[in-house]
């Protein structure tokens, strides 16, 4: 049984009952609200494609759409990519910014993002560049520059309050996942190991990094050690080296992605913040974990 996900932005509450009533007079099925004006589900749609329905209806509007299997809605693991998405920045370019080079720096991050370079390469490159910066400007990115995504922790809390396990992983660095997957509540952190030369960064990597490969990987030995069903996992990110996860995950989610990125997953959500993954879940605004 298939249920019709319809999800706005909490800061820009767009989705009215008029919409809805649209909506439903073309897929029929159940109306059930889980927050007014912001998020609601239409249960067992009975047209062919309500998600191409809901679409239409939706035009402009900055209201996302989804069809969601009901069979393992709510899910047991949450993997997670960590750079714009849970949270705002991406730390390298950051880092960047504090030798007044970021614009150069951003422009290879880009390009990786959307799956034009090799991500490995476009690491190496990138961290090259930072040779030489000093670990009091690296804390103080990590103090002053970055800014955790609206919803994330609230995400996590619910989802391990209802006995979900959560991983936080990311092409970015250790230095930032650690700090903000426990600031945030992640279970767990992966990422990448800066080289440093004292108190300065070498400008190279531990290998091997943490890349699509590896998301992936993590994402299938969790689910075998916690001995969870794959159609019961949900992972989220917004980069080309997100795809793989995203496409094997029970529940695969590209949050304000690239376009490419976007176009390949199953779902996506352009306007919503994190809390639209619970919307996707059947949770109800009354039962998050703020």
């Amino acid at each position: 049984m298939p249920v019709l996900c319809l999800i706005a932005n909490p800061q820009d509450p767009a989705l009215d009952n008029k919409l809805v009533q649209a909506i439903h007079r073309e897929t029929g099925g159940e109306i059930n609200w889980l927050a007014q004006t912001i998020a609601c589900e239409i249960i067992d749609p009975e047209s062919t494609d309500p998600l191409a329905a809901a679409r239409t209806h939706i035009g402009s509007r900055a209201v996302d759409a989804a069809l969601i299997p009901h069979e393992h809605r709510r899910k047991q693991l949450l993997i997670a990519d960590m750079d714009s998405t849970m949270i705002n920045e991406e730390c390298i370019d950051e880092l960047a910014d504090a030798l007044g080079i970021k614009d150069a720096v951003a422009m290879i991050t880009d390009s990786a993002m959307r799956g034009e370079l090799d991500f490995e390469a476009a690491l190496d490159t990138r961290v090259a560049l930072l040779k030489g910066l000093g670990r009091k400007a690296i804390e103080a990115v990590r103090r002053e520059r970055i800014s955790l995504a609206p919803g994330g922790r609230t995400l996590v809390e619910t989802m391990k309050a209802y006995g979900a396990y959560t991983a936080l992983i990311s092409g970015g660095f250790t230095y930032f996942a650690d700090h903000f997957g426990k600031r945030i509540g992640f279970d767990e952190a992966t990422a990448n190991v800066l080289d440093f030369d004292g108190d300065v960064l070498a400008g190279t990597v531990k290998k091997p990094i943490v890349d699509r490969t590896t998301k992936l990987q993590r994402l299938l030995a969790l689910a075998e050690e916690k001995a969870i069903p794959i159609a019961a996992t949900l992972a989220v990110g917004d980069g080309a080296n997100d795809l793989d996860m995203l496409r094997a995950a029970g529940l695969g989610v590209a949050l304000h992605a690239k376009p490419a990125v976007a176009a390949a997953a199953r779902v996506r959500i352009d306007h919503g913040d994190l809390t639209a993954l619970l919307y996707l879940q059947g949770f109800a605004e009354d039962e998050f974990v703020r």
